[in-house]
């Protein structure tokens, strides 16, 4: 396992400077007019990209999301997971194939060996982007240092086979999905991009915006996550209400952080908050100049931020913003237990809120410029323990946008299986029904980064495994561009 080096970045100049600063206090890069610094780009932005990735956290359940739909294989899936699961959780945790009709996927090139899907019977929506050819589907992705074969999964030889550390735990892998190292890594891959981009927009502030808290995914070198509310800006306590319902005190705060000060790093903290109160001011003047016509469904809280995602994407212009990194998240998936009801309930959400966010980038004119993504911990096991199912690995994700070559499925299809040693044909399962990824991660990442703008030469310090994969290291089986865009 390697950690993402900012350093390998091309333009180190920016860079390099940066870093030097930052050891005369940690402020000092909020004060850096990152805009000016024209060496740091990693492209000439003339044009608007946006890259939105929706995190499950938990762990979504692959096999009840993208359900195999094929005779033969929805056989195995049946004898795998019997009963057919009932809204009230009891009955198993399988899913009733004669329910699955409107929600089979029609992808514009056949899978081999007569092989289909289809989602989950509450995503008609999704279902309806996949077959008019705006989502497509990466089949069986997740963290991976190197390429495996079960058989090199099993061995006891990490140095030549190294996989990727403490799999199987939530915070880890949720980690390892977004910055290539488990928890404790303090930056992510979406940051990086953020580094590289930093210098394409007027106020580099708005390279990276969460909407969901704090996230390793968007901090990188030097851009970091502009955290709002599904509301808007977020304000500063005090500032624009009273402390304690004292005027008194909160006009003595806004003395405190507006005043001049010539001690240095009195000067740098004032510079702080200062940013903050003028950035919720550009945010606010800015989304109160742009509205939506499309409806987002509610309560929904997906809908909730990828509709505030829009709405700032609207706002683009005022911001200056030409390359943008967001990131969404829904909770919820680890679902041990009544994985039938919860999950209807939350693949409902997923499916009508990405639905909603695509016809917003549509009315803005701005599909193409824009690709959502999905990311979760980990997949689970295909094997019940009763009424849910436990922690995997590889799990199948969607991609969604006017530039995603949509209508398809990316990636190899793994066979319904638990993991029997005595089928030969079983080289993608390692126990229980858990999927050994035939992507990583890096690939998934790094298709999606070239579309963002990102140069092969510059790919290494963002994704530090992907020198493991593609014909440079011996594996064109394992492809650094998995073609899923345009």
């Amino acid at each position: 396992m390697h950690f993402i080096d900012p350093q390998k970045l091309a333009r180190r100049a920016f860079l390099k400077r940066a870093g030097a600063l930052s050891l005369s206090g940690t402020a000092l890069p909020f004060a850096l007019n990152l805009a000016a610094m024209g060496e740091a780009a990693a492209f000439d932005a003339t044009d608007y990209k946006a890259l939105v990735c929706v995190f499950l956290y938990g762990g979504c359940d692959y096999a009840n999301t993208v359900i195999t739909y094929d005779d033969p294989s929805y056989k195995l899936y049946s004898t795998v997971r019997p009963g057919i699961g009932l809204p009230n959780g009891t009955g198993g945790i399988g899913i009733d194939k004669t329910i699955l009709g409107p929600t089979l996927l029609t992808p514009t090139i056949a899978l081999p060996n007569g092989r289909q899907y289809a989602l989950h019977q509450s995503m008609g929506a999704l279902t309806n982007l996949f077959n008019s050819g705006k989502a497509a589907i990466q089949l069986n992705v997740g963290p991976l240092v190197v390429p495996l074969t079960k058989t090199q999964y099993l061995s006891s030889d990490r140095n030549t086979y190294p996989i990727p550390p403490k799999l199987f735990s939530h915070n880890d892998q949720q980690s390892t999905w977004q910055s290539s190292s488990p928890e404790g890594s303090k930056i992510g891959w979406g940051g990086t991009l953020g580094d590289l981009a930093l210098s394409s927009n007027t106020n580099s502030l708005f390279t990276c915006i969460s909407v969901t808290g704090n996230a390793v995914f968007l901090s990188g070198k030097t851009a970091f996550p502009y955290q709002v509310s599904t509301t808007g800006a977020v304000p500063i306590n005090g500032v624009k209400s009273n402390i304690y319902n004292s005027s008194a005190a909160s006009a003595a705060l806004n003395t405190l952080i507006s005043q001049s000060r010539t001690d240095m790093f009195e000067k740098e903290y004032n510079r702080v908050p200062a940013r903050s109160i003028a950035a919720e001011a550009q945010v606010s003047a800015a989304l109160a100049g742009t509205s939506l016509k499309t409806i987002f469904p509610s309560p929904n809280s997906l809908a909730d931020q990828l509709k505030i995602v829009a709405r700032l994407i609207a706002s683009r212009s005022a911001m200056g913003a030409k390359r943008q990194v967001f990131m969404v998240s829904l909770g919820g998936f680890d679902l041990h237990d009544n994985l039938i009801k919860n999950q209807t309930i939350l693949l409902t959400q997923l499916s009508e809120a990405m639905s909603a966010f695509y016809s917003a980038t549509v009315e803005l004119g701005v599909a193409d410029k824009v690709t959502a993504f999905t990311a979760s911990d980990f997949g689970r096991t295909l094997q019940s323990n009763g009424d849910g199912s436990d922690h995997g690995w590889g799990s199948h994700h969607f991609m969604v946008g006017g530039a995603v070559k949509g209508g398809a499925f990316y990636g190899s299809a793994p066979p319904v299986s638990v993991g029997s040693t005595s089928a030969p044909d079983d080289q993608w399962h390692v126990g229980q029904g858990r999927l050994l990824p035939s992507t990583s991660v890096d690939q998934y990442a790094a298709t999606l980064a070239t579309w963002f703008g990102v140069t092969a030469s510059e790919m290494p310090g963002i994704l530090p495994n992907l020198k493991n994969f593609g014909a440079a290291a011996g594996r064109p089986d394992y492809p650094t561009n998995l073609g899923f865009m345009g």
